[in-house]
């Protein structure tokens, strides 16, 4: 391994050896506070006598004639965040490149240790990044004993990417965990570039700020990050007052205020770090400032935020603020507002001759204005009751999120719908209606408007609305936004014309179904577990679905399939198993372990997911009635007939005509382990969509077509009667697929059909 390998971990390591205690120092006037474009808030400092501790010492040096930039070792700041207890740095770019003269990969990675300073990589704010067309590249700590993670990169050429698209072609990332203090990064020799490198010679890997970060197909053939000055990238970091393994907590360190506790002020107080020991210090509720300091923090002017009701006046007090109401108006506790003081305004106006003249004209026109001081106050009551100010910060907090989910003004949706003109209504149930409607920049939406006003069901709105913000998947419906200025939220979907794959199987003409290939069967269950697989293992977060089915499943023009209504999903942190929630979920869908215990976890949706392809193979319901009458789940009704009665009488008798006896069988087989009773046994949806696009290949499915005549058959009522999945009702050893490593996962890929 090179020398310079070592250069960035030892000289920060060195710089910020292990933490002394003593008595808390404060800096003194000649205490430099700004480098460049960057402020010194204290805790940090240039020199001993100007930051707490050594691991906040910092240094300002000139890189060019006038210009300065900060340093703590090797290591450029870009920022300080005494509020988000963060830090931003430069952190070097590992390569994995092609020499075309010795035939050989050249490899330079870096390694970064902090274990024994005040700093933790955020695992919030970053994420191992990997860029190659050619690639599996490993993090891991110290040893590869607590933490080890990997991410594979892959392409065959440039007119495969997307720009701003990382999620596995030419680009990939992952999450860290929480107290990671230590990283070290691997590429794996198998994978080099040598047969692509004329237009990807090097792979790139780092941990890196996610916000800093939007993927450029251009990376791929740049050699400016093997640069040792230009190839960098912010990364954050998480910083507290700790001290090794020693560091105390909040309260263990109050106890010690004579010695090294930091939170100097008077109007401060601390909180524990998020990420690994320590403490931070906050100013007190009312004060701002620099809590380290003995008179850092003051009084914060409250007016200024005008936290006073509509009419009131506000008298800033030492750590909060006093309102009161103008000449005129009175404070009506009920609705928080200052409103018309009306006994002042009579005894005013009758004592004057013309005083009931005067009257009548005033109350006309304040009946107006009231009327919409009304309706803007109420539309303000909802948005508040709707989680509106919750939803604002989850969006400005997701930048992903934030660039294609908005929130909607009644206004503008009204405009939409012609006021929800009962001409517009494209779909009814249970829960509401679905109307479409025309935005001003001319896209066509649908939008869904609820009947219930239960707060069950406003959490479920607010849920939906969270995870669909975080999705970007060709397969899984496009939430443009909501509204939540009335009194039940509304959504804006995209417009979803031809229905579920619920009313796509049972569509009947004159008693008969309509016919439905063997290919488009196949593709649709490709596409959902595509999608699944995505939600399971590709998003930011594992995302449970909870209500996999048919009715969710929805078809555009294209019959391109869609999963949608995510008001029952819930996210799960990479670090647990599996979540306990109360049960919900369709019966006939519903996984029986999920149901017994209520552990939730990605095997739950795979179980549903068995449920669709047996209604795939046959065209019956989820729910089935025997000859007696009996109601019987599908997948127990399948496969006792299948032990009982050839092939060719269980499935439905079309796709005979098209798939051989090896494909349907290979499909059943699959369905039984998703549906198996024991969730160990159940594979993961990546393995069934990796299964799926190997038998499609088997089949040698030519690209899809659509069939002017069968689409033209197609039941009307697809169209008209559930846009955008309408509103359907919904109830509350190892397995026996193949296990890939990721290796054998990246040859594998190459040879199925995109």
């Amino acid at each position: 391994m090179e020398a310079h390998f070592l250069l960035l971990g030892l000289g920060l390591v060195l710089l910020l050896a292990a933490q002394h205690a003593p008595a808390v120092a404060i800096p003194g006037p000649e205490c430099q506070t700004k480098c460049g474009e960057v402020d010194i808030p204290y805790p940090f400092g240039i020199g001993d006598n100007c930051s707490l501790s050594t691991g906040f010492n910092t240094i300002c040096q000139e890189v060019q004639p006038g210009v300065y930039k900060l340093f703590h070792g090797n290591v450029e700041l870009l920022n300080i965040s005494l509020i988000n207890g963060t830090i931003r740095e430069l952190n070097h770019i590992s390569t994995y490149c092609y020499n075309s003269s010795s035939g050989m990969m050249d490899t330079n990675t870096w390694y970064y240790d902090v274990s024994l300073s005040p700093y933790r990589f955020s695992d919030v704010h970053n994420k191992f990044t990997v860029i190659g067309c050619n690639t599996l590249t490993y993090i891991k700590d110290k040893n590869g004993t607590s933490y080890q993670s990997g991410c594979v990169s892959t392409c065959r050429n440039l007119t495969d990417l997307t720009n701003g698209s990382c999620s596995g072609m030419g680009c990939c990332q992952t999450a860290i965990p929480k107290g990671m203090d230590y990283y070290e990064v691997g590429f794996d020799s198998g994978f080099n570039t040598s047969q692509i490198w004329r237009f990807s010679r090097c792979s790139y890997a780092m941990l890196m700020e996610v916000e800093a970060f939007n993927f450029s197909i251009a990376y791929l053939s740049t050699t400016k990050f093997n640069d040792t000055n230009t190839g960098r990238a912010p990364v954050v970091m998480d910083w507290a007052i700790r001290n090794g393994t020693m560091s105390l907590g909040c309260e263990e360190a109050k106890l010690n205020k004579t010695g090294t506790y930091a939170c100097l002020s008077r109007y401060s107080g601390c909180v524990d770090s998020r990420n690994g020991p320590g403490y931070l210090c906050n100013c007190s509720q009312g004060y701002e400032g620099n809590p380290y300091l003995p008179d850092g923090c003051h009084d914060a002017d409250e007016c200024k935020k005008s936290p006073c009701p509509s009419g009131g006046v506000c008298q800033n007090t030492i750590g909060g603020y006093r309102c009161s109401c103008r000449v005129g108006l009175k404070f009506s506790e009920q609705n928080n507002s200052c409103d018309l003081d009306t006994s002042l305004i009579i005894g005013v106006t009758l004592s004057s001759a013309g005083g009931i003249l005067f009257l009548a004209a005033i109350v006309a026109v304040l009946t107006r204005r009231w009327q919409r001081i009304v309706q803007k106050r109420l539309r303000k009551i909802y948005f508040r009751k709707n989680k509106g100010i919750l939803l604002e910060q989850l969006i400005s907090l997701d930048h992903n999120a934030s660039d294609g989910t908005k929130i909607f003004s009644l206004n503008e949706l009204e405009k939409a719908t012609n006021n929800f003109d009962q001409t517009r209504v494209v779909g009814r149930g249970g829960h509401g209606t679905v109307y479409k409607g025309i935005l001003t920049d001319q896209r066509v939406v649908a939008i869904k408007r609820s009947k219930v006003k239960e707060s069950i069901e406003i959490e479920q709105f607010i849920n939906e609305v969270a995870i669909l913000s975080q999705i970007n998947h060709r397969n899984v419906v496009k939430l443009h936004g909501c509204c939540l200025e009335t009194e039940v939220p509304l959504l804006v979907y995209e417009f979803i014309s031809n229905g579920t794959l619920y009313d796509l199987l049972q569509c009947e003409q004159n008693g008969i179904l309509l016919p439905l290939s063997w290919e488009e069967r196949l593709r649709i269950a490709v596409e959902v577990a595509g999608a699944l697989a995505y939600l399971h293992s590709a998003a930011s977060m594992a995302i449970l679905h909870r209500d996999i089915k048919c009715m969710n499943i929805l078809l555009n023009d294209s019959y391109t399939a869609k999963v949608s209504d995510f008001g029952a999903s819930k996210s799960i942190p990479i670090d647990q198993t599996h979540l306990v929630t109360a049960v919900q979920g369709t019966f006939g869908y519903l996984d029986p372990e999920y149901y017994h215990t209520g552990q939730l976890n990605e095997k739950s949706d795979v179980y549903s997911f068995g449920v669709i392809l047996l209604e795939l193979l046959t065209r019956k319901k989820p729910i089935i009635e025997n000859g007696n009458g009996e109601r019987q789940n599908l997948s127990s009704f399948f496969f006792e007939e299948l032990g009982k009665r050839p092939l060719d009488e269980v499935v439905d008798r079309e796709i005979l005509e098209e798939a051989s006896e090896e494909a349907i069988m290979s499909m059943a087989r699959l369905a039984e382990e998703c549906l198996s009773l024991t969730r160990e046994e159940r594979p993961t949806m990546k393995d069934v969509e990796m299964r799926l696009h190997m038998l499609r290949a088997r089949q040698g499915v030519a690209p899809r077509k659509r069939r002017d005549d069968e689409v033209t058959h197609r039941c009307e009522a697809v169209r008209a009667n559930m846009i955008n999945g309408a509103i359907p009702v919904a109830a509350a050893s190892h397995h026996g697929s193949r296990w890939y490593s990721l290796e054998q996962e990246f040859v594998l890929s190459s040879c199925v059909p995109r």
